[in-house]
């Protein structure tokens, strides 16, 4: 019997430590496959040219630097995002002789965020690995977007060879001001204003990962109401696109865009008909106003610095996107009730039978098309008084307004009213 005790004793002992170093490896596997996954990403060519130094994709993965600083607020975990990047680089500069490019330096840090942020996913426990989860997974989510938009928009021009896009220019004319032909000579006569504007229009994911982060550590229900509008907008707005395609005046008046605009009395007899056109179908509604639209929106709450940042991305986004010669002025016009339509069914902490939500979605959504109708086949309509296409505007811009912070206050005043449902429920 004293023989087999300390035996039996030892067996218990392991069998108590195996689960931990099952779990434990298991945890290491995860965080190996994480590190090879980036390392691929990193060390692939491919990948270096067309994504890593792409502007806007480059961004967006830089957008998990945000989410990982707002999240865990540590200065170690910047160090080591810091020394992952310069780790990158000189795997990619030294090791695979890729070709040094500004906008790669964002990538490494995006790919070095991801990594130091999955890992601590990967070790963290109980609700602090819930929310780690929360910001690791969009993250991903919203660089895979990114990467897949140029598809999804070569698979529309493909689709539509002809675009609308006169029909729109048409509809700007009759306001008797021709707002993007306007922007785009203050943008070539102050060129300062144009690299900032350009700025901020490029760098479109780094408010939508701050915004998301911050709602994200204020109350995690409604950050992922948030996210899942972010995500939405883009695969849904291709859809409108290939409705009324178009591209933007800058392709169609070419070297005459900017400063050689059509004269109004030239416009208003101006046959428009569809044109063959070459170019990304991404006219309206213009996605960058209604993400900025979005981020607006739901900065409500957050911090002010926060809210001040969103405010200055709305204000030179607008600018920008007429500046550019990428949108006419119907397509931001034509965003307001589109985001409000994305914001209400992605609002899914409200039932859809509540008035807000169901008012909002049901007026963003048919108001959108009607827009889209009405610019295919009723363009003469608008010009007969300027007062038409104004009046139309505003009775576009100012219900949506109306309805959005109807809808935005719904889900404030929801927050008490499921609180004392569940403190009920708890105590029955």
């Amino acid at each position: 019997m004293s023989a087999r005790g300390p035996l039996v004793r030892n067996n218990l002992n392991q069998s108590k430590v195996h689960p931990i170093d099952r779990k434990l490896a298991f945890k290491l596997g995860l965080t190996a496959l994480l590190f090879a996954a980036i390392l691929a990403l990193a060390l692939n060519r491919d990948f270096y040219t067309e994504s890593m130094t792409s502007a806007f994709l480059s961004l967006a993965l830089a957008s998990a630097v945000i989410v990982l600083g707002m999240i865990r607020r540590s200065w170690f975990d910047l160090l080591w995002v810091l020394t992952g990047s310069l780790f990158l680089a000189v795997l990619d500069y030294r090791g695979m002789d890729f070709q040094p490019v500004f906008m790669a330096g964002f990538s490494f840090a995006g790919l070095a965020g991801l990594a130091v942020l999955g890992t601590h996913t990967i070790f963290a426990e109980g609700h602090e690995r819930k929310l780690l989860l929360y910001g690791f997974l969009p993250a991903v989510l919203f660089v895979g977007s990114e990467y897949m938009a140029s598809t999804l928009l070569d698979i529309t021009e493909a689709l539509h060879p002809k675009t609308f896009d006169l029909f729109l220019y048409s509809f700007d004319c009759s306001l008797r001001v021709q707002f993007s032909f306007l922007m785009g000579q203050v943008f070539w006569t102050w060129l300062w204003v144009r690299f900032v504007c350009l700025v901020i229009y490029i760098a479109l994911p780094l408010p939508l990962a701050l915004v998301y982060a911050a709602q994200l550590r204020r109350k995690r229900e409604n950050a992922l109401a948030v996210m899942l509008a972010f995500l939405l907008t883009g695969p849904v707005g291709v859809l409108f696109y290939n409705m009324l395609p178009a591209c933007g005046p800058v392709h169609v008046f070419g070297a005459a865009f900017p400063f050689h605009p059509p004269s109004i009395a030239d416009a208003m007899r101006m046959n428009v008909a569809p044109l063959l056109l070459k170019g990304a179908r991404n006219a309206i509604p213009s996605l960058h106003m209604a993400w900025v639209l979005l981020v607006w929106w739901n900065s409500r709450g957050l911090a002010r610095w926060i809210r001040a940042i969103a405010l200055v991305f709305v204000v030179l986004t607008v600018m920008a996107t007429l500046g550019t010669g990428e949108h006419y002025f119907i397509d931001l016009v034509v965003a307001f009730p589109f985001s409000l339509m994305v914001q209400a069914l992605c609002s899914y902490s409200l039932p859809f039978r509540s008035g807000a939500r169901r008012t909002a979605f049901l007026f963003g959504t048919f108001v959108t098309l009607i827009w889209l109708a009405l610019l295919s086949f009723t363009t003469r309509f608008f010009w007969t008084s300027p007062v038409v296409p104004w009046a139309m505007i505003i009775a576009t811009i100012a219900p949506s307004i109306l309805f959005w912070n109807r809808l935005m206050s719904a889900g404030t005043e929801e927050e008490p009213v499921r609180a004392r449902a569940a403190s009920a429920s708890a105590t029955t």
